[in-house]
């Protein structure tokens, strides 16, 4: 059996102490994936939602190798852009964020992000989107799914909300702790102490807390505020309106039966009010004792109201639920 001349043999004992080209680009890829985690968990060390232009987001985010999944948000918080609901949005995403980074379980294995439409234009016109703002998970593996984009305009925007959606895209489980709010119980001591300072006052005369009047106009004001939908709008956290990128126009009215606006419920309130103060009116206007041409003026004007704002209730109701077949007054 010849020997192999030396070159040769030098060459094999080369690639056997590297591995072979395979293994040295297995190696490259493991160091251009451990500088990428490195930088990513020493920005997230100083802020937890990671501001990134065009390039930090084709560099980390879109182009391989990586093993961690990136939240983003696309939005556009200039004060000239107008985006009141980009703000609001970036506040329930900086404590889904700052829950995650504070966390006993804060791992590398999921970073949040940001691109403003200011910093990275690019971004938005390769990902071609043209609305702000709009979560989309970039899984460690593959690339985003449909179910990778969040339902905003379905499940709003609340901090609570949005980890559930994480948890489903990434099956990590963030408990969301929110700074504490003080306004509650400064309220509620407001309350008492306004209540004290009135029985201190009026020790002798508590007639006040009998009267059906007060009683009833807060009953009323408490029904009108839960029956408009103000408990779904703080669980689910909603826009308070939609303006149209394209067009511009404002939608105060959700389309669909599933969600609403915070401007919608706003609406319903005065609606609801307005057929309330029509019948209390007609209420009065068949038990009083006043003269029968004041009991007259109540009655067309309860029935005014009644007709008007019910007429618009049922519009509201014809937009949000498709096909409904009955209408009053107005289409």
């Amino acid at each position: 059996m010849a020997a192999l001349p030396l070159p040769v043999l030098l060459l094999l004992l080369l690639l056997a102490a590297w591995g072979g080209p395979g293994a040295a680009g297995q190696k490259r890829k493991e160091m251009v994936l451990s500088e990428k985690v490195s930088q990513l968990m020493e920005w997230a060390s100083k802020r937890s939602v990671i501001r990134m232009n065009g390039d930090k987001f084709r560099r980390l985010v879109k182009a391989p190798p990586r093993n961690y999944s990136v939240i983003v948000m696309f939005t556009a918080l200039q004060p000239h852009r107008q985006c009141v609901v980009c703000k609001q949005a970036d506040e329930e995403y900086q404590i889904l964020a700052n829950s995650w980074r504070y966390s006993s379980s804060f791992t590398n294995k999921i970073f949040f992000a940001m691109v403003d439409f200011d910093e990275g234009s690019d971004v938005f016109q390769m990902l071609n989107m043209n609305s702000a703002p709009t979560f989309i998970n970039f899984p460690a593996k593959g690339k985003p799914k449909r179910g990778d984009t969040y339902e905003l305009q379905v499940r709003g925007f609340a901090a609570e909300q949005l980890a559930r959606w994480v948890a489903d895209r990434t099956d990590v489980n963030i408990r969301v702790i929110r700074p504490p709010n003080y306004a509650g119980p400064l309220m509620l001591g407001l309350l008492l102490a306004v209540i004290g300072g009135l029985v201190y006052l009026r020790g002798s005369n508590l007639d006040f807390l009998y009267n059906k009047t007060g009683w009833a106009f807060a009953a009323l004001c408490f029904v009108l505020a839960m029956t408009s939908g103000q408990m779904w709008n703080h669980i689910r956290g909603p826009p308070y309106a939609h303006k149209n990128p394209h067009t511009g126009q404002v939608n105060y009215i959700h389309g669909s039966s599933q969600a609403q606006f915070v401007a919608e419920t706003h609406i319903v309130l005065l609606f609801n009010g307005g057929v309330t103060l029509g019948m209390v009116l007609l209420h009065e206007a068949a038990t009083s004792d006043m003269d029968v041409g004041k009991r007259k003026i109540m009655c067309i004007a309860g029935i005014g109201l009644v007709v008007l704002f019910f007429s618009w209730l049922l519009s509201v109701f014809r937009s949000k639920y498709h096909g409904y077949p009955y209408s009053f007054l107005m289409s």
